[in-house]
């Protein structure tokens, strides 16, 4: 080669070129290999191999991890393992009346509510909607490569604890005080959530709070509750085992508290003897979350000193999966310091990836059955029918005198009164997904009656010291001299860098189901900040908040006044201040938003006000008043800051209506207009002086969203109600035990001793209920089953549903039950029309539970009631449009 070329320009401009090239093709080339080789690496994995039995994949998967990715995956936000092809994914989901957090889903009624109905297919179809939108959603979050919270397929749903005692916050959540009730109503949800297939679950369901948990919320990382074998095994633990055993739950998520000395998430006899040894339960426990902290934590349980410690006693007893961050990195060190084995390191993991295999997501989607659930299933009209649906059969018709209701639809004016009648979250309870539409009874009511006037007022707040709050609206927000707050937003979520996005935003209202404020994100992850002045034109004592479901914090006048951590949980923060009208202070609110239901609201209301003036005013001008009244989620639930009287940090201290509501209730009353009270609230209320006064009372719970639409109905006559209670409404706090009693005695319609102001099974029809032809055997022989017909007959003059009930009594037996539930069933009957109900009640569900938590089977004489309700009770507590056949049967050997 002739040296001078080096010097030719055009042969370096060549010779560059021919590098370039070469650069290039060795560059693609090494890195094509190095794709080829990463993902013939991953399908040579046997865990790749979907022709293989699950359990040989799993234990191949497990095989090719380091110590440090194991633990990492035991994680409820477990990370990705690249170099293996396995992706991240966060366990949290919650659906318990639907498909929560997520965005727009429908919303049914709450827990106790869906335990009203009684109706066991109903929520077996109920689970089918909730999986098939679950579903949907998270195959969509996969295509748009969303793997974070709430966007999973295994659910912390349902709770299936006993609702032992009414000032439980968290009752609400639960089926009511029954075991066999909630049993029932569980295993069905179960079903349908986790489907039918054979290879494939539909998404996993967990039975929680495993065990003897219910409240108080404020204790329950310190308490440590103690229980006869006797209460454990007849009433605690049956929901738990017909979980395992019937609906074949694959995940069960452990309790806060203390059990005989044991964390729950760290208990022998809990998690092994029973779960797993008596049960035989395959699947995996999940803690609660942050309860593994409690075991060291100071002023909690304090069972260990160190995390690891901890970490190594959850694992070493039985919980696999750990909701907060103590098992990462701290069970490394407890496995290299031999405080437990890596073996039951991999005994978890198995259990975890046996989960994640059974949900298909090592596999083609095209090989998943439920992979096709289509997107439109979502927030459909078939599933707006049924939740409409539920909410009617949940509704619980209490007291309806002189036959008040149903109410005429001539009706010229009525008045629509009261905290819940426009509330939202009245509707929606907790852990609820985000409606297109809020059918309130107000909004339900206006629809129903089109021609009518409709006077409303809200008459009072929900409790002393808890005013409404509403949307700060535009007329007193100022962005220069527009009205509203200037709104800057950011690809990411710390506010960092030049907004995207700069504009006026008039309120700041926001639910970003579908449509993200930004074009094009391809996360989740953005933040917005909001700046102006807040000008209020009335002066006086404001409280002045920010609802939020991810975080973010509120300045006034630049001072922060709270900070929202995250926490995971959707939340209302706010403060207290007396502004004078015209005075302007600054505002700025940075929210970021790290999940898939962004919401944001800037909201206040005045204090102190004279809502009652108004209330007695549109009274005054209407024929009919519906007081809308009861409690609310913001008050009533799980672990809150709140103290009002009556309250206590999410349950309650007493159980009558707040006081506001009381004296609302009576200056109504005492217009002498006729009256309906309707009781919005996921726990039993003591409305004494309604049951005696006010003609007709309802009992709607936190219905979803169209629970007005179903109120209405109720209310006008389209629908007969038929919800029975799943809970004793008592009379008085006094009436009831320690509430960190955990002891059966004088609790629940089983051995409640006093008179209730409402009995469990209790509910009124506008129709009337006859039972005859009870076909009972005088004797039976032990260890068979006790057989039972009896025909039911719709005399009335409408059509109706009744709900059979079937109780059984050892009245001979001084420790045992006052009476127990063995069997009911729902039944539609046209008016005139007779049906003929047959039970077939196995000896384990007439045998007494002994002093060890035995079945015993003793001969002499079972009390057998059936009929529309409970025996024994006289006045209000009385189920007039239905009535009780009873029969004693003699059991022998």
């Amino acid at each position: 080669m002739n040296i001078s070329n080096y010097y030719n320009p055009q042969f370096l401009i060549k010779l560059s070129k021919i590098c370039l090239i070469i650069f290039a093709f060795f560059f693609v080339s090494c890195n094509k290999t190095k794709t080829d080789e990463q993902t013939t690496n991953f399908t040579a994995f046997k865990f790749y191999n979907t022709s293989l039995p699950i359990q040989e994949r799993v234990s191949d998967l497990i095989n090719q991890m380091t110590l440090t990715e194991k633990v990492s995956q035991m994680r409820y936000d477990a990370p990705a393992i690249s170099r293996l092809g396995v992706p991240a994914y966060n366990w949290w989901n919650e659906c318990l009346h639907g498909v929560a957090r997520a965005g727009e889903a429908t919303v049914f009624p709450q827990g106790i509510g869906m335990g009203a109905t009684w109706n066991t297919s109903l929520i077996f179809e109920m689970g089918t909607a909730v999986s098939d939108e679950a579903r949907a959603k998270h195959h969509k979050f996969i295509s748009e490569d969303k793997r974070g919270i709430y966007q999973g397929l295994t659910f912390w749903t349902p709770n299936i604890n006993i609702f032992r005692d009414p000032r439980w916050g968290r009752g609400q959540e639960t089926y009511g005080e029954d075991p066999y009730l909630t049993s029932r109503i569980g295993v069905n949800y179960i079903k349908g959530l986790q489907g039918d297939d054979s290879k494939y679950l539909k998404v996993v369901a967990t039975a929680k709070h495993f065990a003897v948990h219910s409240g108080p919320e404020k204790s329950r990382h310190q308490d440590n509750y103690q229980t006869s074998n006797k209460d454990l095994f007849e009433t605690y633990l049956p929901a738990f085992e017909a979980a395992v055993k019937e609906a074949k739950v694959h995940s069960v998520m452990c309790a806060y508290n203390r059990f005989r000395d044991q964390a729950c998430c760290g208990s022998n006899l809990l998690l092994q003897k029973i779960l797993r040894d008596d049960w035989s339960f395959e699947g995996y426990v999940v803690s609660d979350c942050w309860a593994i902290n409690d075991f060291w934590e100071p002023e909690k349980h304090e069972l260990v000193k160190t995390p690891a410690e901890a970490s190594a006693l959850a694992v070493s007893r039985g919980t696999d999966l750990n909701c907060g961050d103590c098992y990462d990195p701290n069970l490394k060190e407890a496995v290299l310091k031999k405080m437990v084995d890596e073996e039951k390191i991999d005994l978890a993991l198995t259990r975890l990836m046996t989960a994640r295999f059974k949900l298909g997501m090592f596999d083609p989607e095209k090989d998943v059955k439920w992979s096709k659930i289509p997107y439109n299933v979502v927030a459909s009209q078939k599933h707006y029918d049924l939740s409409e649906k539920i909410a009617k059969e949940s509704i619980v018709l209490l007291k309806n005198q002189n036959n008040t209701l149903p109410l005429g639809k001539n009706i010229k004016s009525i008045a629509v009164i009261g905290p819940n009648a426009n509330s939202k979250q009245a509707l929606l309870g907790n852990y609820h997904g985000t409606p297109k539409k809020y059918n309130t009874p107000l909004y339900a009511i206006k629809e129903k009656l089109p021609n009518a006037t409709i006077n409303y007022a809200l008459g009072s707040d929900i409790a002393i010291g808890w005013p409404m709050l509403n949307t700060i609206p535009s007329a007193v927000l100022k962005n220069g001299e527009k009205n509203g707050l200037k709104g800057e937003y950011f690809r990411n979520k710390n506010w960092e860098g030049i907004p995207e996005v700069i504009k006026n935003d008039t309120i700041v209202d926001f639910i970003w189901t579908l449509k993200r404020p930004l074009e094009n994100l391809k996360t989740d992850e953005f933040s917005v900040k909001w700046t102006g002045q807040l000008v209020p034109n009335e002066s006086g004592k404001y409280r002045i908040g920010l609802k939020a479901s991810s975080a973010g914090k509120l300045y006034f006048n630049n001072e922060l006044k709270f900070d929202f951590k995250d926490d995971h949980e959707p939340k209302t923060k706010y403060f207290d201040i007396a502004l004078k009208a015209g005075e302007a202070h600054d505002i700025r609110i940075e929210y970021y938003n790290y999940h898939s239901d962004p919401q944001a609201q800037f909201v206040w209301a005045k204090m102190d006000q004279d809502l009652l003036t108004p209330a007695l005013e549109a009274a005054k001008k209407s024929e009919v008043v519906v007081l809308c009244l009861g409690l609310s989620p913001d008050i009533e639930g799980e672990e809150m800051p709140v103290l009002l009287e009556g309250f206590d940090k999410g349950d309650r201290s007493d159980i009558t209506l707040p006081k506001t509501q009381i004296e609302l209730m009576k200056k109504v009353y005492a217009l002498g207009k006729p009256t309906i009270l309707v009781l919005m609230n996921g726990s039993a209320l003591a409305v004494n002086w309604a049951a005696d006064n006010v003609p007709a009372i309802i009992e709607a719970w936190y219905p979803g969203e169209f629970g007005g639409n179903a109120l209405a109905d109720i209310l006008f006559g389209d629908y007969n109600p038929a919800g029975r209670l799943p809970i004793t409404f008592y009379k008085s706090v006094k009436d009831l035990p320690d509430f960190k009693n955990y002891s059966m005695k004088n609790r629940t319609y089983k051995y409640f001793k006093g008179d209730p102001l409402f009995p469990f099974g209790h509910g009124l029809s506008y129709t009337n209920f006859t039972y005859s032809k009870l076909n009972i055997p005088d004797t039976i022989s032990i260890n068979n089953n006790l057989n039972i017909k009896v025909e039911v007959k719709n005399t009335g003059l409408v059509d109706g549903d009744e709900v059979v009930q079937l109780y059984i009594s050892h009245k001979q037996q001084e420790d045992a039950a006052i009476r127990t539930l063995v069997g009911f069933e729902r039944i539609h009957l046209k008016a005139g029309e007779t049906k003929t109900i047959s039970f077939s009640i196995s000896p384990k569900q007439y045998a007494l539970i002994n002093n060890e938590g035995v079945n015993v089977l003793n001969t002499g004489s079972l009390n057998v009631s059936v009929g529309g309700k409970q025996p024994g009770f006289k006045g209000v507590a009385d189920t007039t449009t239905s009535n009780v056949l009873i029969k004693d049967v003699t059991l022998i050997n």
